[in-house]
């Protein structure tokens, strides 16, 4: 098909989560795009192919209830407005409880067809060592945590303003026919139901407090990768390996990634657990499971010794062992407008985890705004913000302002990055809540849930308003157990 077109092309450097979203959303308003990606010429520090939106970490894209849970409702906006990435997701999902998870080879080869056979994207393999040149006067930058040095240099020069930077891990991947399922078992947390799943979509390792015991102390003793040039930046919260959380206290590990809460031993039903791990179907065929919150920067023979004395694990084939990279993101409240351009050059805009987001479908998000403001620029139209009631306005407002400021340094911005949560979105109206009829307790839990489910309901509503398609129906708001 021959790519034609009258607007001259934006050009998006990256082929992520977010440059991927960002071209296809360009393309998708009639705009052509070349679409930069250094994979096939460069390799990273993360990636193993030169798939375009290659998930380097987790295959799980988290909660897809858009009823109730902020990653839900980010995900239903993103459907609204035509993501790839979400499409993507859906046709290459795998159980996972209640969250949405993608065979990631499936997922990612999906995103690499349909992006270079449209007939307004030009994928070209190469590294751009610098900004864009003047006459891509309509860019975006979404080359991720893993810039490299030559263009991360340039965006330092060019902003006067250092990069910050924080480390990210990797969990070990395992094969499913080395697990020990006389001691394992199959269930989700609460025999929770979701997309694709059965309630029974994770299987389960149980401790005892010897054995939790015992292997705390093997986590904590054992060999890390050092720091060397990158010592001193601090990690994510959101992602911390897991000797690091071991290393914050002996119940941090039983109050996180192996709680034992919601799961019962179907070997053992009357004893219940001191601690458990829990692994999640990482592809299609069921074949591989990756260690849920299990990311690590060990290294790799300390990891195989150590994750062997999990019980059901004692004979574990890791198909990946853990890693650990380095993430690298801008400040951007100080350095981009709320059309994610950079103040001190117009038509460069940022998008992805380089903004300061968190996870894979902030990622992609911020691409599929970065990409329609692009595209309504190239065509003479006024940006279109999100509202601010939604997840993608909220999120959008967290990466360009809305932060603390320092007392100690006025006018110095607290900027971390962020997955997209309630804590966000604005506050409903005084009045929104109500009681429901007949209930006589109305507080705590119910009264948050039902919070959440009208914040929901607004930014759905809101989020269809502004791309000017139809609302979703909602359901009515949960009443009180309570009653």
């Amino acid at each position: 098909m021959t790519k034609t077109s009258s607007f001259s092309p934006i050009h998006v450097i990256g082929g992520g989560l977010a440059g991927s979203e960002a071209a296809w959303q360009i393309a998708s308003a009639g705009v052509p795009v070349i679409l930069h990606e250094m994979r096939g010429v460069r390799g990273t520090e993360a990636h193993k192919t030169d798939d375009l939106a290659e998930l380097v970490c987790s295959n799980s894209f988290r909660s897809d209830d858009a009823t109730s849970n902020a990653v839900g409702v980010i995900h239903a906006e993103m459907r609204l407005a035509g993501s790839l990435i979400m499409a993507c997701a859906d046709k290459h999902q795998v159980p996972a409880g209640g969250a949405l998870a993608v065979d990631r080879d499936g997922f990612a080869a999906a995103v690499t067809r349909t992006v270079e056979s449209h007939p307004l994207i030009t994928v070209v393999r190469e590294e751009i060592e610098g900004l864009p040149p003047s006459e891509w006067d309509q860019a975006i930058i979404a080359t991720g945590p893993l810039t490299a040095p030559g263009l991360a240099s340039a965006i330092q020069t060019e902003t006067g303003a250092d990069a910050l930077a924080f480390f990210d891990a990797i969990a070990p991947i395992v094969y499913r026919d080395s697990i020990n399922m006389d001691i394992c078992w199959y269930q989700s947390r609460y025999d929770k139901v979701g997309p694709g799943g059965t309630g029974k979509d994770y299987i389960n390792c149980p401790m005892d407090e010897t054995q939790y015991n015992a292997f705390l102390d093997a986590l904590i003793a054992g060999d890390g990768v050092g720091f060397k040039e990158w010592e001193g930046t601090p990690y994510f919260d959101g992602c911390l390996p897991i000797e690091v959380m071991a290393e914050r206290g002996r119940e941090t590990l039983r109050h996180g990634p192996m709680k034992p809460m919601g799961l019962t031993n179907a070997h053992n039903p009357t004893v219940k657990a001191y601690a458990v791990v829990q692994l999640r179907q990482d592809n299609a065929l069921g074949t591989l499971y990756n260690m849920v919150g299990f990311q690590t920067k060990l290294k790799y023979g300390a990891q195989a010794e150590i994750f062997r004395l999990i019980p059901g694990l004692e004979n574990a084939e890791f198909a990946r062992l853990g890693g650990l990279h380095r993430n690298t993101y801008i400040n951007s409240p100080t350095l981009l407008d709320h059309s994610l351009t950079l103040k001190s050059r117009p038509g460069l805009r940022f998008a992805g985890q380089i903004t300061g987001c968190e996870g894979y479908v902030e990622s992609a998000s911020i691409g599929l705004l970065a990409g329609r403001f692009a595209a309504a620029e190239r065509k003479g139209e006024a940006p279109s913000v999100p509202p601010a009631t939604t997840a993608l306005g909220s999120l959008l407002n967290h990466i360009t302002g809305g932060h603390i400021v320092s007392d100690e340094e006025p006018g110095k911005r607290s900027f971390q990055p962020m997955n997209v949560n309630f804590g966000l979105f604005p506050e409903l109206e005084p009045d929104s809540i109500v009681k429901p009829e007949g209930v006589k307790r109305f507080r705590g839990k119910d009264k948050t849930i039902m919070k959440r489910q009208l914040i929901a309901k607004r930014a759905l509503t809101d989020c269809a308003a502004w791309l000017g398609v139809e609302a979703p129906v909602f359901q009515s708001p949960v009443v009180a157990e309570s009653a």
